[in-house]
């Protein structure tokens, strides 16, 4: 895993599942990810594909340490997460990554602007002021300033999507894990989020890893990684340039 990168110029991967297995105990034990081995470098913009039930979002979830593996490691920026603490794990969830789900979840009794804050308030690495500045940004940025005093409920599907995208970039993350970011949405807000991730990629240098069923989506993007009864069948990787912005990728296996 981690030499592919290497050979690429990378020296360490950003993140890296380690033959990571993840069983639901119970009376007839489920398992949900069996044997994953990957290896995810900056600047990446990934699908995870597969049918329903094929581990696609208990893979997401592993990588952003909202679930720990029955076996097998989750590398961090080359650190093994197995052993850390709750605590450490919850810093490093805070300060490495952003989360964007199918369904936003954003707090109803309060404004965007407080929601996006919010990420921000329990790492604690900025001022208030500072904090309120950088959630302004990225609202605006997202175009969404003349809506940040509003709530949640005040917004359409679209715009509160938007609203988790910049939630996730509070903290200034390397990494973007996203659920099914376009699942609830109608197809033209479905292809604004779908920029808006392709920007976070192509324009802040962040890696976004997201879960999709759109396969047009899908062939739209740097590397497709397929899932099948929890394990991975295909890495594809786009073949030489990405190609125009928007385009098709011929796609070639990928060596991780």
């Amino acid at each position: 895993m981690g030499d592919e990168l290497r050979k690429r110029g990378t020296s360490v991967p950003l993140v890296e599942a380690r033959e990571v297995t993840r069983i639901l105990p119970g009376i007839v034990p489920t398992t949900l990810v069996r044997d994953v081995s990957l290896a995810v470098g900056e600047r990446e913009f990934v699908a995870i594909m597969g049918p329903s039930g094929s581990g696609k979002s208990s893979l997401l979830y592993l990588l952003g340490l909202l679930d720990l593996p029955t076996s097998g490691e989750v590398v961090i920026r080359g650190r093994a997460t197995s052993s850390m603490s709750e605590a450490e794990r919850g810093h490093v969830r805070l300060s490495t990554l952003g989360f964007v789900f199918q369904f936003h979840f954003l707090l109803p009794e309060f404004s965007i602007l407080d929601n996006v804050m919010l990420p921000m308030r329990a790492l604690g690495a900025l001022a208030p002021s500072g904090m309120r500045e950088r959630a302004a940004s990225l609202l605006s940025a997202l175009g969404l300033g003349e809506h940040m005093h509003k709530r949640p409920d005040q917004l359409s599907g679209g715009q509160r999507q938007r609203v988790a995208v910049a939630r996730a970039l509070a903290n200034d993350p390397p990494l973007i894990l996203a659920d099914e970011p376009t699942g609830s949405l109608d197809s033209k807000s479905s292809e604004q989020v779908f920029e808006i991730l392709r920007e976070v990629v192509e324009g802040r240098g962040k890696t976004v890893i997201a879960v999709t069923h759109d396969l047009e989506l899908a062939g739209r993007m740097q590397r497709r990684i397929q899932l099948m009864d929890g394990a991975i069948t295909a890495d594809e990787r786009a073949a030489g340039p990405r190609g125009p912005l928007g385009g098709p990728l011929a796609l070639e296996p990928s060596k991780t």
